[in-house]
């Protein structure tokens, strides 16, 4: 009976996924037909002024875009659920082979700033909750609370004009040097001012709420007590304060995850970075629909995985954390 239980919250939980990959990639391919522009300027650029009305209704029955738009969306389904996502207008290649070329530089990138900023926010909030009232929690605080009211897109021209323009210590723009796509060194170079601008942008949002759930722990009585048969305030905070925190924490941080990948893809668009950000960004400018398409659903994807993942180990974690509470969190209920 268990069995069977478990069993049916997992096909539900499925059954919610494909729904929503269903709805995201109907919404997505409507607004992008609806909206101004003609596709055949990414297929055919400068070439479409020249061509004639005939011409022109040909070449859109040749890409596929003169038809109803149920009708469009129906056969791109059918393709797409064979692995067949169309073809990019403005690369003349298959959808996901331009994907495939972009996708590792945001791996890197957005998984560094989620690994990062998780024991970044979990070290500076524990931190702080450790010396509440002394100047370096004074300090962290106005820090922070600074930082996450800056606008990402001018830290982005900041640090290039401090660090890029001013000093020449870091590159300005691009994943690597052209012609240095094995250096290791050359990479983390160009990752160093991106990484930074995603870790100042959100880092303080997460600690300020580890920060308060930890001093609501230390008004509990089993630290009273601890201290009372001379723990240190460390180990406590350590070994209870975090592990009674964690389960929240995880399920904020599962829930930050679209967040961080919007500024990742902010990001990339402003240090030029060869990555999904920038690839959407252009795909929709130049009416790239396929391409589009699929940047938007791997996207969704990762997003509605990763919240499942992270939700059922917080639920493993602390079992009592249902999916109210989770909203409430999400919310900024978590104080």
């Amino acid at each position: 009976m268990e069995r069977k239980e478990v069993m049916k919250r997992i096909g539900k939980k499925i059954g919610v996924f494909l729904v929503s990959l269903f709805v995201l990639s109907f919404v997505t391919f409507a607004i992008a037909r609806l909206a101004p522009g003609d596709p055949l300027v990414s297929y055919y650029g400068e070439r479409v002024e020249k061509m004639s009305e005939t011409q022109k209704a040909a070449a859109r029955k040749r890409l596929g875009v003169d038809e109803p738009l149920l009708v469009q969306y129906g056969r791109w389904l059918e393709r797409a659920v064979h692995g067949d996502f169309g073809l990019s207008f403005q690369y003349k290649q298959p959808a996901g082979d331009v994907l495939a070329a972009r996708i590792g530089n945001t791996l890197l990138l957005g998984g560094a700033a989620y690994i990062v900023l998780f024991l970044a926010s979990l070290l500076i909030g524990v931190c702080c909750a450790l010396h509440e009232g002394t100047w370096l929690d004074r300090v962290l605080v106005k820090a922070g609370t600074v930082s996450a009211c800056v606008p990402e897109f001018w830290l982005c021209l900041l640090l290039i004009f401090v660090f890029s323009v001013t000093l020449g210590w870091l590159p300005a723009s691009g994943a690597y040097t052209i012609g240095h796509q094995s250096d290791v060194l050359d990479r983390l170079a160009h990752l160093v001012l991106p990484l930074a601008v995603l870790v100042i942008s959100h880092v303080w949002y997460y600690a300020s709420l580890v920060r308060n759930r930890l001093l609501e722990e230390l008004g509990k009585d089993y630290v009273l007590l601890g201290r009372a048969n001379g723990l240190s305030l460390g180990r406590i905070v350590w070994r209870h304060g975090v592990p009674n925190v964690l389960p929240g924490y995880l399920s904020l941080m599962a829930i930050a995850l679209p967040h961080i990948l919007g500024g990742t893809y902010v990001v990339e668009m402003v240090f030029s970075y060869p990555g999904l950000g920038a690839l959407a960004y252009e795909s929709a400018r130049y009416h790239d629909y396929n391409v589009l398409m699929l940047t938007v659903l791997l996207s969704g994807t990762v997003v509605l995985m990763a919240n499942g993942l992270v939700n059922a180990l917080a639920h493993r974690l602390d079992p009592t954390l249902d999916e109210a509470r989770i909203l409430r969190e999400s919310e900024g209920e978590w104080l």
